[in-house]
């Protein structure tokens, strides 16, 4: 009894640092991450842009600004929906591969779960918007909240897809993490399949986009029109970790690419076997994919689009990308047929 208390004991140790440390990796890398975005997107541009360490920076000036309520917002409202967005973003992290390695807490959750976290970050944002009685942050609310049940429909239908077909070869749970990583959906394809999978690939770039809320899909804020939108009414502290539910969520979205279409680890191919540097090489390479991923479905789509009305953005996801999905979901399913 005691040795399985001890147990209990060092397991929940392990994960409350472990998820400390993935939160603060997380935050780190998506920082540098919006840096190096913020920097490519500039010399697309034509631009100088700013420093790739500028993130840090923003952070670090937001933490020492003072922290001012509105007159009229509900006020522990408006300060908890901040702590909301961070937990629930951090909470990412530790149900996705990360790094070539297995999640944090994979055997307690699978890709239901985290496409249940993934609402939870924008429903926070909401919730801060319509705390502040801001008008201009109401408008954002109102248009966050219809952007996010527009790009739920194809991001199911993906994950879906992708599921069914690792039913079709394993009696394991083809929702769990590990197990998408363990059967990558290329190794089961012939070409009609490859073709539906890269319709699927397309579709999760493009809810990316959304997800992150950058161009062309960045209505919910939408400076020129809404002056920032659900976040017009916020500063210093809560600002910062807004900020930094952003930047995670966005490291975390673009992990769950590479995670459900690109699972491949680089030390196999290279014959390595002693631990610590197969994770070297595994972490790094896992760091280029994501860099090649952000590059595609953020930085190239924002730099060469401009925002989308409400409407058009919505038509998007709710007709054309679920559309797609689908079609890419049935080619999978002939591809098994014949």
């Amino acid at each position: 009894m005691n040795l399985l208390g001890e147990n209990i004991w060092i397991n929940g140790v392990i994960i409350i640092v472990g998820s400390a440390i993935l939160v603060f990796i997380g935050g780190a890398f998506g920082m540098l991450y919006r840096g190096i975005d913020r920097k490519l997107v500039a010399h697309m541009q034509g631009r100088v842009g700013p420093p790739i360490v500028q993130p840090f920076r923003d952070v670090q000036k937001l933490l020492m600004k003072e922290n001012i309520i509105p007159d009229g917002a509900i006020s522990w409202l408006f300060n908890a929906a901040p702590f909301l967005a961070l937990i629930s973003t951090g909470s990412l992290l530790l149900f996705i591969p990360l790094f070539g390695q297995s999640a944090l807490l994979g055997r307690y959750g699978d890709v239901i779960l985290v496409l249940y976290l993934l609402i939870i970050p924008s429903l926070a944002f909401v919730v801060g918007g319509f705390a502040s009685s801001s008008p201009y942050a109401t408008v954002g609310a109102q248009r966050e909240m219809i952007i996010m049940m527009s790009y739920e429909a194809p991001l199911a239908v993906v994950v879906l897809g992708i599921a069914w077909r690792i039913s079709q070869v394993t009696t394991a749970n083809p929702f769990l993490m590990s197990t998408i990583v363990q059967y990558p959906i290329w190794n089961m394809l012939g070409p009609v399949g490859i073709v539906g999978t890269l319709l699927m690939l397309f579709t999760l770039v493009v809810v990316t986009v959304g997800e992150a809320a950058k161009v062309p899909f960045d209505v919910a804020e939408a400076e020129t029109e809404i002056a920032g939108g659900l976040l017009v009414e916020y500063s210093g502290r809560n600002l910062s970790l807004f900020y930094l539910s952003d930047v995670i969520k966005t490291f975390a979205m673009v992990s769950l690419v590479v995670a459900l279409f690109i699972p491949y680890n680089l030390s196999p191919v290279l014959g390595i076997k002693a631990a610590l540097a197969a994770g070297i090489v595994d972490g790094l390479f896992f760091l280029v994919k994501v860099l090649v991923v952000m590059f595609f479905s953020i930085s190239l789509i924002r730099a060469g689009m401009a925002r989308f009305k409400i409407s058009q953005a919505s038509t998007v996801y709710v007709i054309v990308m679920t559309a797609i999905a689908l079609v890419g979901m049935l080619l999978v399913w002939v591809d098994v047929v014949i």
